[in-house]
């Protein structure tokens, strides 16, 4: 174990564009559904149910939030239209399973999608079955990451240190809560303008760019091959 993680015994991690490459581009499918939810909710054209969505995006942390505050909107209505999508573009990944699976400690996966779409692309990625627990947006009763009490939620569910616990994600505004809770902060960065760097920079310990490289370099017998005599 490399030492600035020694102490490192909760291992959370985003799930979209996280724990699937961003390459695959799932949310792209969801972007569209969402979209038309918006178009028939509130009765108007694409080009204002997008002007709609990236705002709420912005302001609230999620589209739902935003249509939830605005127009009363129905969480698991929305949820159920706009996570019914092919999850075809996904592949299993069994040496990321392998990398995550020999990290010292807790596994949890901390979303703002719900319970069943996680549970999809955990299967499909080969990834079931691996983490202790699920946070998803159920969890924090509608209540989006990055406000902090998204973060104070899997804290009381799990019971963790935030001292001893890392946070992995692809978008930089999420980091800043988790940091100032006391969490170790990873960046995944995706080249998305919604995660830049920007919105979170002093809130970022380490940057990285592919979580399977990243992570593979924790397993014990990587770090005895590499570091063994010649």
């Amino acid at each position: 174990m490399l030492p600035e993680f020694a102490h490192i015994d909760h291992w959370i991690f985003d799930l979209d564009n996280v724990l699937y490459p961003a390459e695959c581009d799932l949310f792209a499918l969801i972007d569209i559904k969402m979209g038309e939810y918006i178009e028939r909710a509130l009765n108007c054209d694409p080009v204002e149910a997008r002007r709609i969505q990236k705002s709420y995006f912005y302001d609230h942390g999620t589209t739902l939030a935003g249509l939830m505050h605005h127009h009363g909107t129905d969480p698991q209505d929305f949820l159920d239209y706009v996570h019914d999508v092919d999850m075809s573009r996904l592949s299993p990944a069994p040496e990321l399973r392998n990398a995550i699976a020999a990290l010292p400690g807790d596994k949890l996966v901390f979303t703002n999608a719900d319970l069943p779409y996680a549970k999809r692309v955990l299967e499909h990625r080969g990834l079931d079955g691996l983490f202790d627990r699920i946070h998803d947006l159920n969890a924090t009763d509608m209540i989006p990451k990055p406000q902090t009490e998204a973060y104070h939620s899997l804290i009381d569910a799990t019971a963790i240190d935030p001292a001893r616990a890392l946070f992995v994600e692809d978008s930089a505004r999420n980091l800043r809560p988790a940091k100032d809770l006391g969490m170790t902060t990873i960046w995944l960065n995706t080249g998305s303008q919604w995660g830049a760097r920007d919105h979170a920079p002093d809130y970022i310990d380490h940057e990285i760019t592919n979580l399977e490289s990243w992570v593979s370099t924790f397993e014990p017998d990587k770090h005895n091959k590499e570091n063994a005599p010649l």
